[in-house]
Order: structure tokens, then sequence, then C-alpha cells
């Protein structure tokens, strides 16, 4: 089959980023304390700008991403990234690094990421037949597993050896060899979809919530998705709190509970297959998407000692297990709902919806275990996270 030879380029490419970002996953951070030395404050700034400004930034790139050819996007995003996450060694070389060229960088390298996802997917689904979109994703989500699992020790190692900024050197030539890789593509890229004549600017923009909101299953999984990310990003400081403050347990258990979870995204994608053989994709779809919000419960409840060590463990395992088998399910769904003239659209809203709930979910987290305690505000996530069960697509 002809598409099959672009498809493993189309996955090296994939591949390569993915790993040169899992390198330099905390290079950015690293780089505004160590090199700048700004504060905490700063930094967490850093982080909300990336996600929300980045947002607004890609906002109005989805109507034209959808209505041109996707691969000339995807390279020139890729490109775009290799130029800006490259500026900052090159700047912190000659000593003129500042803090607003880090806020740039990081809301430029995140918006030319959305734009790159949401071209991608849709250019996936025009490449690969329907038949094999599963299989596809499955191989995706398994390459992002992977690289979460090597990259960040890796990049960690390389960091305390040679620096952030060197790491941040390879993360952008990642990217290059990403452009590079899809530049060989041989097989010609379908038409785009032809811009109706009577378009509207805003109507263009909404489009991709509007046809969501107008399928019973998308819009289930949409408020599920919501749900599942805002809770897991609220988690994470709660969790660091909880589990080294709270209740005493030394960094590398912590490092253990964390790091184990990788592997089970690894065996996760790996059981979509078999899954779906034995039980239909459907079927897989529900197990995956019950399975991954049942878990968090077991956090608050863990106490301050071996067993607690083990509960956590086991909970981020599970997790981790569950929603690995989920999200390639989820994609290949997500893939098949949507026409090739909202493909897209739908993706990028998706993705900055994710953008600014993430945020807001931290932030109202953090207020509450102000407040209260981070075990209170890790059973209320808990207790959301549940609820998110209830927005799947039980009916076919």
């Amino acid at each position: 089959m002809a598409w099959r030879s672009d498809f493993r380029r189309r996955w090296a490419a994939y591949a390569a980023s993915e790993f040169g970002t899992a390198l330099g996953y905390s290079a950015l951070p690293i780089v505004a304390v160590l090199v700048l030395d700004v504060s905490d404050f700063r930094v967490s700034l850093l982080t909300v700008l990336a996600g929300v400004v980045s947002a607004v930034v890609a906002l109005p790139l989805g109507p034209w991403i959808e209505h041109h050819r996707k691969l000339p996007t995807m390279v020139a995003t890729d490109l775009l990234r290799f130029a800006v996450v490259l500026s900052v060694p090159v700047a912190a070389w000659f000593g003129v690094l500042a803090y607003w060229q880090l806020c740039l960088v990081a809301v430029v390298e995140m918006a030319a990421g959305l734009a790159f996802s949401s071209a991608g997917v849709a250019q996936l689904r025009t490449m690969v037949p329907a038949e094999h979109r599963a299989e596809a994703n499955g191989r995706f989500e398994t390459t992002l597993w992977t690289a979460n699992a090597v990259g960040p020790p890796v990049g960690g190692v390389l960091i305390s050896w040679l620096g952030a900024t060197v790491t941040m050197v390879l993360d952008a030539v990642s990217f290059l060899v990403s452009a590079l890789t899809l530049r060989g593509l041989k097989n010609p890229e379908p038409a785009p979809p032809v811009r109706n004549a009577e378009h509207h600017w805003l109507r263009d923009l909404t489009e991709g919530w509007r046809f969501i909101f107008r399928h019973r299953g998308l819009t289930a999984l949409f408020w599920n998705s919501m749900i599942f990310g805002g809770c897991l990003m609220a988690m994470v400081p709660l969790l660091t709190v909880f589990v080294l403050r709270d209740l005493g347990f030394s960094a590398w258990q912590y490092g253990l509970i964390t790091g184990v979870s990788s592997v089970a995204g690894i065996a996760g994608s790996m059981l979509v297959k078999p899954l779906r053989r034995r039980i239909g994709e459907h079927r897989t779809l529900l197990f995956g998407g019950v399975g991954r919000n049942l878990w968090v419960i077991l956090v608050p409840l863990a106490p301050a000692n071996a067993v607690g060590l083990v509960m956590l463990t086991v909970s981020e395992f599970l997790l981790v297990l569950f929603a690995g088998m989920f999200s390639p399910t989820f994609a290949t769904y997500r893939m098949n709902a949507t026409d090739d003239a909202h493909m897209s659209r739908v993706v990028l809203a998706w993705s900055i919806t994710n953008k600014v709930v993430q945020p807001a979910c931290i932030a109202a987290a953090g207020a509450l275990a102000a407040v209260t305690s981070a075990r209170t505000a890790l059973i209320v996530v808990a207790a959301v996270l549940l609820s998110g069960i209830a927005f799947l697509p039980w009916r076919r």
C-alpha cells in the first residue's frame, strides 16, 4: 500500500519531535531560574502565559489551516519552533537573554504546536484509510508514552551535565529533523475543503465548537476530556505537596510514584489492539474512559507508611494504564466522527479549550488547598473526576 511508506515517515517525524520535546520538557523554567534568577511568581507566570496567550494567538489560525494544505503548515510550524527554541541558547551564549524573550518563546512555541496538531490530525486522517486509523493512532500513542518515559530523565541528566540551554539546542534540532522528514512525504495531499462563499469570520472561528456540539458522542467526549484534563493538571502540584510534605515521603519515593506511571502508558497503548479485537472499539473506548477516572480516590486515602506508598504507586499506574488505552481509541473515534471540512477546527477548538480550562482548574484546586488542605482538595478533585464518567458516549 502506497500510504504506508508516507505513514512511516510521518511517524518518524512525530517520534523525533516528541523525543526532543521530552528531552527539553523542563528546560525553559530551569533557564528562567538558573540563568536569569527570576522569582517563583514569574516562573509560574511563564507557564500560564504560554497556555492562555498561545490559545488566543492560535484561535484565528483554525479557519486558515482548514482551507489550506496541511503539510506545508506542519513544516512551517516545525521550522518556526526550531527558530524560536534555538534563539534561547543563542541569546544566552551572547549574554543578552531576557525574561521577555522566554515569555515570547513559550507563547510562540505553544501556539505553533497547537497549529501543528490541528493540521497534523487532519493530514493523518486523509493519509490513513479508515480501517487502519486505530492502528496508526495506537503507534503514535505508544511513541508518546515512550518519549515521556525516556525523555525527562535523560533530559535531567543532560541538564545537570551540560546545562539547560544545551538540551534546548537538542529540542530545537528535533523540530528541524521533523520538518525535513515531513518534506520527504511522496503521495500528494488531497485538495483542502473549499471555503463557503457566504462564510462569516465569527462563524468560521467558532465552527470547531459548533461541530462538536452538533454531535452527541463528540459533545460527551469533549466534556469528559475537559474534566479529566483539568483534574489531572490540578492534581500535579497537589500530589507534590501531599506526598512530600503531608505524608513525609522522600524525593526518590515521589520519583518512583511518578516514574512507574510512564511505563503504564506504554503498556496501555499496546493493549488497545488486542482489546479492540476482543470487545470492539466502542467498548474499548468506554473501558478506558471509565478506568482512567476511577483511581485518584486512592491518593487522599493513602497513609504515611509503606501501604500508602503502594496505594499511591498503584493509583498512578492504573490511571495512566487506562489513559493509554483510552487516548488512541478516542483519537480514532474523533477522527472518524469528523469530516475533512471540520477536522482542523475541531482539534484546535479542543486544544484551545484545554489550554484555558487547565490553568483555571489548577488555580481553583490550589485555592481550595490553601483554605483547607491538600488532602481535602485531592478528595474534591477525585469526586469531580468520577463525575466525568457520565460524559462518555454510552450510546453508539
